[in-house]
């Protein structure tokens, strides 16, 4: 990617463009606001903000430093796909598409695209609803949403189309390995998070037969 600064602020990744930081402080200060009437993150968050959220999401970009084209399932405040959208902002052809059920978190996350300029399109609706719906993306994100097997079934759409699974999970992600019949359909692969040393982040890859057309 063509980082242009070193920053501090996010820990471990090692540049962004200044336009990033800036726009990265917008979404602080619109969280910090939001906050007090929406209650969008656990309030613990707050003073670890950059670190627990903005780089925990923006390590997926490292992961596929070419991709364009993004899904996040359940995107809440917008961990990881808003902050996703960010950092692309500068890119040509970026669409980062965030889905969300809550209506007044989708109205966050507008706003912040709004004001950051951030390339993201917000879905206001369950994931299952749009899940068939949503374009051909070479990243498909979440974090915290549901159990590892339910998240690979529900993304499978886009995971048979090509899409790459980069799902952000706690250190019990262990436990959910079941003998689910999806888990002989996608190859796994587990990732050290750069932010939590027990985190893994899980890589996703459809190996089954079936493909959507």
């Amino acid at each position: 990617m063509n980082w242009e600064v070193k920053s501090n602020r996010l820990p471990g990744i090692t540049s962004v463009s200044r336009e990033t930081i800036v726009r990265l402080e917008i979404y602080e200060n619109l969280l910090h606001r939001w906050q007090k009437i929406k209650n969008l993150v656990a309030p613990s968050t707050l003073p670890g903000l950059w670190t627990r959220h903005f780089t925990d999401s923006a390590q997926l970009v490292t992961l596929a430093p070419q991709a364009r084209k993004w899904v996040d399932l359940g995107s809440g405040a917008g961990f990881p796909g808003l902050v996703i959208a960010i950092l692309l902002a500068d890119f040509q052809n970026t669409e980062i598409h965030l889905v969300e059920s809550d209506h007044r978190k989708c109205a966050f996350l507008r706003e912040v695209a709004r004001e950051t300029g951030a390339p993201a399109l917000v879905h206001n609706a369950r994931v299952e609803a749009v899940i068939d719906d949503l374009p051909i993306v070479d990243i498909v994100t979440a974090r915290a949403l549901i159990g590892l097997p339910s998240l690979l079934e529900l993304s499978s759409p886009l995971l048979k189309n090509g899409a790459l699974g980069l799902f952000l999970k706690g250190q019990d992600v262990a436990s959910e390995l079941t003998d689910a019949p999806i888990f002989s359909r996608v190859k796994l692969e587990f990732l050290p998070s750069l932010t939590e040393p027990s985190a893994k982040i899980v890589k996703a890859e459809w190996n089954g037969n079936e493909a959507l057309v």
